[in-house]
């Protein structure tokens, strides 16, 4: 294992335990108070996409996201509000796809912030909804698990079998059969949270397909403002893989779509 690899599995392990402290022995109230820093943090790394000047307007963009956050929560405390944000959520994201697959080049400061509050808004809600489902923050992790086995199969096989290009003009480097790779090693944990939740298999393994397809146009929507700004990386905070915003682009895409399709087949209230 070289250094660079090795360097990202120990930074995945130990963020793998700190998040099971959190979700799982933590009480809700400080579980959601993690989530909004991470989401806040997320924001922080954001701006910088917006090509702004100065630390001020940065602060400016994040207070600007952390105001809609109650307001996204008060919304949602009516169901049909909360329904109303994940479908905007989902139909915003098919149009980062179609923004992403025919005008990669048409990317403004304007545009970059609008995707964040986009992006980071609907996603931030979707976790706290996911974590006060219950059983006790479970389907928070099981998202998770979801999301990150998917980049980690497209991670290892597309450096193995990877030939095709998936997006060439936003990230080069991820592939079809990268891709491949992690919707097939997703579908066998859909199978595991199929029998762990006891929902049927038959409607469960396409809801997270769906999520995981998403969570692809998140990753990459991030991959295409990152290139904007002329960013290799959002961040330095974890060592070997980059900011938050490259350990939760997938997520941000993945976590709405979830949550309407569970609320949708009346597993989550």
């Amino acid at each position: 294992m070289n250094e660079s690899l090795r360097k990202r599995v120990l930074t995945a392990v130990v963020g793998a335990a700190t998040l099971l402290v959190i979700l799982l022995w933590l009480p809700t109230w400080a579980t959601v108070v993690a989530l909004t820093a991470l989401l806040l943090a997320g924001a922080w790394e954001w701006s910088a996409f917006l090509r702004l000047s100065t630390a001020g307007r940065r602060l400016i963009y994040v207070a600007l996201v952390a105001l809609l956050l109650p307001l996204a929560w008060r919304v949602s405390a009516d169901r049909d509000g909360r329904d109303l944000i994940l479908v905007a959520a989902v139909l915003w994201w098919l149009t980062a796809f179609m923004w992403i697959a025919f005008a990669p080049r048409l990317v403004s400061r304007w545009a970059a912030g609008v995707a964040g509050v986009l992006a980071l808004v609907p996603s931030w809600l979707a976790l706290v909804w996911l974590r006060l489902a219950p059983p006790h923050g479970q389907w928070v992790l099981f998202t998770l698990i979801l999301v990150w086995v998917a980049d980690i199969g497209a991670f290892f096989v597309g450096r193995r079998f990877g030939r095709i290009r998936l997006a060439p003009e936003v990230s080069p480097g991820k592939t079809w059969e990268g891709v491949l790779g992690g919707v097939a090693l997703s579908a066998l944990v859909a199978v595991g949270g199929s029998l762990w939740f006891r929902v049927p298999l038959e409607v469960f393994l396409p809801l997270c397909l769906a999520t995981v397809a998403f969570s692809v146009i998140g990753d990459l929507t991030e991959s295409l403002l990152k290139r904007f700004a002329g960013m290799k990386d959002s961040g330095s905070v974890f060592p070997g893989h980059g900011g938050v915003m490259d350990r939760i682009d997938s997520l941000t895409g993945a976590a709405p779509v979830l949550l309407l399709g569970l609320t949708l087949l009346k597993v989550v209230a």
